[in-house]
């Protein structure tokens, strides 16, 4: 297991509720498959360095976890799909 920072930038269109369902979603992906989840901190709405996927802005959150590789590929596989996250990184930053 090791740690990792999970980034990922959600469309600012998408309504306060679908946005937390999407992040409970996202959640339950990696807890499901054992991962501990330290941290989760949402940023909020920002103004994007350049245009994404014809957005200006974009909401932030940042997850701090605990995981095995196979979860976080799982977890990068479901971000790539959902259409409302327009740029994710997951970064390794320590070995456990």
């Amino acid at each position: 297991m090791r740690k990792y920072e999970v980034m990922y930038i959600i469309r600012p269109t998408l309504e306060v509720e679908s946005r937390k369902a999407l992040i409970e979603e996202l959640n339950l992906i990696m807890t499901s498959r054992g991962t501990v989840t330290l941290k989760v901190n949402e940023w909020g709405t920002r103004e994007l360095a350049y245009e994404i996927a014809d957005c200006k802005k974009g909401y932030y959150v940042l997850v701090e976890t605990v995981m095995s590789v196979e979860a976080k590929n799982e977890l990068d596989r479901v971000i790539r799909i959902k259409e409302d996250i327009i740029r994710h990184i997951i970064v390794s930053r320590e070995e456990m």
